[in-house]
């Protein structure tokens, strides 16, 4: 009778501790799937940030001449650009031709863009009106979302877009990314303002007149 009992406690104390054990490594699944899921997950903010760091190229020539291009997905030379191209050429690598988004748009609201009365034009031009300052702010105004200009760093993040005016005179654009400046209080921006395409602490380096976030997640 007692070796009987010894056997079934014995038997029953190996059944807890398998159950134990395999409780413990469902945990341990569930956790290390958890941390797998958040390492491989990027925000749309965060691949905007790498697009941009990618095409970063400083052989780029800033040339703002009116190129003749193709209509969708349409860009000028490769080797060639201004503020705007940065902008253009990221979003495209997620997918979104701003070209096309723009000129809709503008299609459809041409009085809300600033064309008749900036550039004294009467209709839309898929060859050049996205690759207008003026006209991003109006479409990321409409179609994104219109964030507060302030003197705070912190305020801006990582996929955001930041407009300045240089010098009182020329419209400038670029993208704020995830890398950080020196003393980690900055996120640095790839713009192109004649350098080529560049990452650079400038956040504050110019009038900031806009600061936008376009996602286009719909």
């Amino acid at each position: 009778m007692f070796n009987f009992k010894q056997k079934k406690m014995k038997h029953i104390s190996i059944l807890l501790i398998v159950i134990l054990f395999c409780s413990c490594s469902q945990k341990e699944k569930n956790k290390t799937l958890s941390f797998t899921v958040k390492r491989t997950t990027n925000t749309f903010e965060e691949k905007l940030s790498e697009a941009a760091i990618s095409i970063i190229d400083p052989s780029i020539d800033y040339d703002p001449a009116y190129f003749s291009i193709k209509y969708p997905n349409g860009d000028i030379p490769e080797n060639k650009g201004v503020c705007t191209d940065v902008i253009i050429r990221c979003y495209r690598k997620l997918n979104i031709d701003l070209q096309k988004e723009v000129h809709e748009d503008m299609a459809a609201n041409f009085s809300e863009y600033p064309n008749l009365k900036k550039w004294g034009m009467t209709k839309t031009d898929t060859n050049i009106d996205h690759r207008r300052v003026p006209n991003l702010e109006v479409f990321f105004e409409r179609k994104g979302i219109k964030l507060p200009v302030s003197e705070d760093a912190k305020d801006y993040k990582t996929g955001e877009i930041v407009t300045w005016m240089i010098n009182e005179k020329l419209p400038h654009i670029g993208i704020i990314t995830n890398k950080k400046s020196e003393d980690g209080k900055r996120n640095l921006i790839v713009h192109n303002v004649g350098g080529g395409q560049v990452l650079e602490d400038c956040l504050f380096e110019y009038k900031i007149v806009g600061h936008y976030s376009y996602t286009n997640l719909n």
